[in-house]
């Protein structure tokens, strides 16, 4: 549930900063009343104050984009962290028992070896008694 919320969290950024605000061809300051009159030519000053701020505003957002993906892998680098680390404790937990279960195996095994020893045993008497 939460690798999903991840996830859709850096898929919302990663679109954000793709659909940024505006088209990245047009400048902020376009016109189109400006080339539709040909018969006047007119010189316009361009400030790059507007562009620098448009351009301010977008790496803005690019690195806001960039540090949300950050954190998203810092998060997921954590949870593969807890997940190695539980994965050992599970694995170590296993072997134990793993060994617990052969030495117990062994152990069945020798007692009902005992006990038909045992019964022969018991069974050779009743014949010797006969």
């Amino acid at each position: 549930m939460k690798r999903l919320a991840l996830t859709i969290g850096l898929l919302a950024a990663v679109n954000c900063a793709a659909f940024a605000d505006g088209n990245a061809f047009t400048p902020l300051d376009f016109n189109d009343t400006q080339y539709g009159n040909t018969a006047t030519t007119t010189s316009k000053t361009y400030t790059t104050t507007s562009s620098t701020e448009g351009e301010a505003i977008g790496n803005g957002n690019i690195q806001n984009a960039i540090l949300q993906l950050d954190n998203a892998q810092v998060d997921i680098r954590n949870d593969l962290l807890n997940c190695k680390t539980k994965y050992a404790d599970v694995d170590a937990q296993y072997k134990l028992i793993k060994t617990e279960r052969k030495a117990l195996k062994k152990q069945v095994k020798s007692i009902e070896k005992r006990i038909k020893e045992i019964d022969k045993a018991k069974e050779k008497i009743r014949k010797n008694m006969l």
